[in-house]
């Protein structure tokens, strides 16, 4: 009997007999293809496969994936310290030479349940906007192929924002609609523990919002939009789409502030959540390499004002704060990813996935990173044009979903600790 068969008939066993969280699910356990840009220490693939190859901690629970990585496809090789053929040698995972035969199992048709899809990381051209130019697009529509062809839609992660061009993420988008296909996107970072525990009212008037990262330009703009995003997309109305985004740095970014613009004491009072104290300066850090500050500032269709802010230069850094209607007080909290660095933001983010495919519903909204993808790709085209573009295509909106159940709530960083060594491998859980 191979590995996969093994585990489809020994899931639920295994769940009641060591204590695993129980996943609802009593019928066999997804079969998931792995399509991935680079398999090394600390890509996206290595973060996101070990806790689908291994049980993982999250909310304090040990807890199994329920389901079975069974087929991989690299679409490039690290030219030193490549992880895919020692992985799939590990777990007995056949890698194949195109997506179709990783779908199909070497096959006619689909033969998979579900698929994860890891664009990110690898050796792909920077386009005249500052954007790498993952292969997302080529992915989605290499996997809705041979879904096309057998007539059968599955179940569809992929990872962080949909595409480079909004055109091409909006067409994946309406492909998914149109054949059914449950699709899913987007970023670790809104499912990581918020110290202080920071829970906005459904239907809550918010003036004025910032979302502030310490990492580099684009990559973790896209990041830092997706926590804005699931913070104000449950306000009164709902979202509603955007107006017009302008991108600014060095002397603009501070005059901008002094006119009123955006708000430094929504920054310092996100600040201090990571911190415990006000800063001296949002200019720069101290004990940090120095980094050019920047903001994306944006004006929502309802006249919701919000801007995403890079300080200082630490990769760890997520923090948001907020001020309502009618209140004096800013509601602020840091996103706290657990001990090293982001590699423990995926525990959450496999638990979300994992849910998706068995469930064949998205535990949040994907209409959130379509939303995103449009507003970072305008954000980088702004800075090029160095002046404020009008987004008319954005200005559509959705209804925010609860996803509070798929939030890491800090009781597994009781078990993995600060003192516990970041391992290498496929070990998610450091040993413990």
């Amino acid at each position: 009997m191979d590995r996969r068969h093994f585990l489809a008939g020994t899931a639920m066993t295994l769940m009641s007999a060591d204590g695993l969280t129980a996943l609802g699910n009593t019928g066999n356990r997804p079969r998931v293809a792995a399509i991935f840009t680079l398999f090394r220490h600390r890509t996206h693939a290595h973060v996101l496969l070990e806790n689908h190859l291994e049980k993982y901690y999250f909310n304090g629970k040990k807890t199994n994936p329920g389901v079975d990585i069974v087929s991989f496809y690299a679409d490039q090789k690290a030219t030193s310290g490549d992880m895919t053929a020692a992985v799939a040698k590990q777990y007995k995972i056949p890698v194949f030479k195109t997506i179709r035969q990783a779908l199909t199992l070497g096959g006619d048709k689909l033969a998979v349940d579900a698929v994860l899809s890891i664009g990110e990381h690898g050796n792909y051209p920077v386009n005249e906007f500052g954007q790498r130019e993952y292969p997302r697009k080529r992915f989605f529509d290499n996997i809705l192929s041979v879904m096309k062809e057998s007539k059968r839609f599955v179940p569809l992660f992929n990872d962080k924002h949909l595409s480079y061009r909004y055109d091409w993420a909006k067409e994946m988008y309406d492909e998914a609609k149109k054949y059914g296909v449950p699709l899913m996107a987007g970023s670790s970072v809104p499912l990581a523990q918020r110290r202080p525990n920071l829970e906005l009212p459904a239907g809550a008037e918010i003036e004025e919002a910032i979302s502030i990262h310490g990492g580099p330009l684009e990559s973790y703009d896209f990041h830092g939009l997706e926590v804005l995003q699931s913070m104000i997309e449950s306000r009164k109305g709902g979202e509603t789409g955007l107006k017009k985004v302008e991108f600014l740095e060095g002397d603009a970014l501070w005059n901008a502030a002094k006119a009123g613009r955006w708000s430094t004491d929504l920054a310092h009072a996100a600040m201090r959540s990571e911190f415990g104290r006000r800063l001296p300066s949002l200019k720069e850090v101290r004990g940090e390499h120095k980094a050019k500050t920047h903001g994306i500032l944006l004006t929502y269709k309802d006249g919701l004002k919000a801007t995403v802010l890079r300080v200082g230069q630490r990769s760890t850094r997520w923090n948001f704060a907020c001020r309502m209607k009618g209140e004096k007080r800013i509601r602020a909290t840091a996103f706290y990813v657990g001990p090293w660095d982001n590699r423990n933001l995926f525990k959450a983010l496999s638990h979300s996935i994992q849910t998706h495919f068995r469930n064949k519903q998205a535990p949040y909204p994907v209409e959130r990173t379509l939303l995103v993808t449009g507003i970072l790709e305008s954000a980088m085209k702004a800075r090029r044009a160095k002046k404020e573009l009008s987004t008319p295509h954005l200005e559509w909106g959705y209804q925010p979903r609860d996803f509070k159940a798929m939030r890491e709530n800090g009781a597994s960083w009781k078990i993995i600790t600060d003192d516990v060594p970041q391992p290498k491998g496929i070990n998610p859980n450091g040993g413990k």
